[in-house]
């Protein structure tokens, strides 16, 4: 970073703080201060400022979403509204479209979730069988999705859905913003093996989106779900800056808007490094502290595997910034959200194994509910027990959602290293003539 950028960015943290000085106040509901951020950009400054932010890059963004939280005031809403719907259709939306959707999502007002993944249709997005047919100023939608993230407290969904089955697989889906509150959509939750429910199955049926809801254009959904996917696979990447939403659930089912915003938060929090991403320096550290405490610091792997998660993720952090100076110079380095997914899914291992074997055999003991909790807290003296049984448990999914590993490295080898593709004629064919999941 040079002089200029940080003298920059310390103003722009200036600004901030003065701006929170005046603004914040923990006796505001949710909703009142969720709009005060969210109309001054503040809740999504890395967007545009069309569309409610302040364009900047997403390291200064992340810096932001930390003095925020720094201050002691409620950070700005979290979700796949702020992390995947609002980038998109700030890119591909009209202006018209933004201002109905992007505002009541930096505001905190509508929650979202990704009707993407359908049970034929996971690494192979494009072979979706979701079907939106045409009817006056309106679609009719018909199918089922799975692994839909909060779905069960969302307002509004992200649909891909195909409206033209007789071009070839990649040009006949088109991109929705659709209300999840109407009789045509029933969502079921999954639960999980951490005993939680986060993921759901949504069906269908007869379900309608109105004609002004298309974003991007009709029969042009593939490009904008690569802008989606491009959002969610940096977002959720190591290095990515995701960490700093506030506790406080968005949108009108979670019924949190109309609380005290000084309710969910814990005051002035200081220290933070402003690093982004997923919070695995806060993991790492309470790893090393298990590790000293129980004494399993002594393993000489133990020590050395500490040492690798923490250098994995000072190397994620280092590529962020390499990415923030490219974009800078206005150059990019390909396949980066990609690596970072991955690298990712690499940490997320490392801290499960690692995890485990700092609490040996008390890592088979898991609370599914508050009364097993209490249990086994009583039972083992370690509260801190259930965070390494469920990052264990959870470790799984972070290899699968937003676009498997194996996914990861394809693109990277065909998009970033020019490899060659596998032999397919999927880009020539009508979706409709192709044999089912080909």
């Amino acid at each position: 970073m040079t002089d200029t950028q940080a003298t920059t960015s310390d103003e722009l943290i200036d600004e901030l703080r003065a701006w929170l000085e005046e603004n914040w106040d923990p006796d505001l509901t949710v909703g009142e201060w969720w709009e005060r951020l969210g109309l001054a950009g503040w809740a999504a400054p890395s967007l545009p400022p069309n569309a409610y932010g302040r364009g900047l890059s997403r390291n200064d963004a992340v810096r932001v979403q930390n003095e925020i939280a720094e201050f002691g005031a409620l950070s700005a809403p979290g979700g796949l509204g702020l992390l995947l719907a609002a980038p998109t259709i700030a890119s591909h939306g009209t202006q018209d479209q933004i201002d109905l959707y992007v505002r009541d999502i930096v505001t905190g007002k509508k929650a979202w979730c990704q009707l993407f993944s359908e049970p034929g249709a996971g690494s192979d997005l494009a072979g979706l069988t979701t079907r939106a047919v045409k009817d006056g100023d309106e679609w009719v939608v018909n199918g089922q999705k799975v692994w839909t993230s909060l779905g069960h407290i969302a307002d509004l969904g992200m649909l891909i859905a195909r409206t033209n089955p007789d071009v070839p697989k990649h040009q006949g889906i088109t991109w929705f913003a659709i209300d999840m509150h109407q009789p045509g959509i029933e969502v079921r939750p999954l639960r999980e093996m951490t005993g939680h429910a986060m993921f759901n199955e949504v069906f269908l049926t007869d379900a309608r989106v109105p004609d002004s809801a298309v974003i991007g254009g009709v029969n042009n959904g593939w490009a904008v779900t690569n802008t989606t996917l491009m959002y969610e696979r940096a977002g959720l990447g190591a290095g990515g800056g995701t960490a700093a939403a506030g506790m406080a659930m968005p949108g009108t089912v979670a019924n949190q808007l109309d609380r005290r915003a000084g309710d969910f938060v814990q005051g002035p929090r200081k220290g933070s490094r402003g690093s982004a991403g997923p919070n695995f320096a806060g993991t790492s550290k309470l790893l090393i502290d298990l590790a000293k405490g129980n004494g399993a610091a002594s393993d000489p792997t133990i020590r050395q595997d500490l040492m690798r998660l923490h250098t994995m993720g000072e190397l994620a952090r280092f590529n962020n910034l390499r990415l923030k100076a490219a974009k800078n110079a206005g150059k990019d380095i390909p396949g980066m959200p990609n690596l970072a997914k991955l690298a990712m899914s690499d940490m997320m291992r490392l801290t499960r194994d690692l995890g485990l074997r700092i609490v040996g055999a008390q890592g088979m003991l898991h609370a599914y509910d508050d009364k097993d909790k209490a249990a086994i807290d009583e039972a083992t003296g370690n509260p801190f027990l259930p965070i390494i049984t469920g990052t264990a448990l959870y470790a799984q999914a972070p290899p699968i959602y937003g676009g498997t590993d194996q996914i990861q490295k394809n693109i990277i080898g065909e998009r970033v290293l020019g490899l060659p593709k596998e032999p397919s004629n999927d880009k020539n064919v009508p979706f409709s003539q192709l044999p089912k999941n080909a």
